[in-house]
């Protein structure tokens, strides 16, 4: 399967927005993507007022994800975004939705949200509750988390115990000391306890880092993208995958199960 991440500056305007996605799904499906991650924040960001992504937020029957799900029409790539869905009460879900041959084949709301390093991302996003998402793409079996959730071993591994041979991450992580090394050595880590392939696809601009990748099944970094706006390429291949598992079989040889239920924060403080 071949791999494109990309990333861009995110803005206010989601029509500017959108044109920046339409213009990488093209440049994807010319260099013969099948699988296209996009950053989190593709519909719209709102770096000084947070709260006012309520505004642009949308349905995935809205403009955006139609668009970009007519962009993919009669093509053979699946392209995954992130945006905001209203979610009632003045708040709004963080979710994937992933887009392939004109329709919605699959979506996740962000289930860990970035409560942490001063930021309040509960304040205006209500977090997902149902089970990790996994979808079939050219043949392969793709799962969907979103930024800080790579924080969580057990959502990989629950994506893993579904099947996931790829993981898709969408970011838009923030700079700070040490973010940069906090987002690499994670989102290699998420590859190598689970020996898949991750996408990883990071917002770039003036608050987040960009530097989007693509890891294989032993953490070796295929490809990688630093703080401008652009795409990075990789091939997932089936016999590389099958030999890092059976050279390395954490997935069989584990012993603790992950507990699929989510439970309210009170129960675990």
């Amino acid at each position: 399967m071949r791999i494109a991440v990309a990333q861009f500056a995110s803005t206010e305007d989601w029509t500017a927005n959108l044109k920046s996605c339409l213009a990488l799904v093209d440049q994807a499906v010319a260099g013969g993507a099948d699988l296209l991650v996009l950053p989190e924040d593709s519909l719209a960001l709102f770096i000084d007022e947070p709260a006012r992504i309520a505004e642009v937020a949308q349905p995935l029957d809205g403009p955006f994800v139609t668009a970009l799900a007519e962009r993919t029409a009669e093509t053979s790539v699946t392209v995954v975004a992130g945006l905001h869905e209203p979610a009632g009460d003045g708040k709004v879900f963080n979710t994937l939705a992933a887009v392939r041959d004109g329709a919605v084949v699959a979506s996740y709301r962000k289930i860990h949200l970035y409560d942490a390093f001063g930021s309040r991302e509960s304040d205006r996003v209500r977090p997902g509750d149902g089970e990790p998402v996994v979808f079939d793409c050219a043949g392969w079996t793709v799962g969907l988390m979103t930024c800080y959730d790579v924080r969580f071993p057990e959502i990989a591994r629950l994506l893993a115990d579904r099947g996931a041979e790829v993981i898709a991450l969408p970011a838009a992580w923030v700079r700070g000391p040490a973010k940069e090394r906090h987002w690499e050595v994670m989102t290699v880590a998420r590859a190598l306890e689970n020996t898949c392939y991750v996408a990883a696809s990071g917002e770039c601009g003036r608050r987040n880092i960009g530097a989007s990748m693509v890891v294989d099944p032993l953490g070796t970094v295929r490809a990688r993208l630093a703080d401008a706006p652009g795409l990075a390429w990789a091939t997932a291949d089936r016999a590389e995958l099958d030999e890092a598992r059976r050279r390395l079989p954490v997935l069989a040889n584990r012993r603790f199960a992950v507990d699929p239920a989510i439970r309210p924060l009170e129960e675990w403080c």
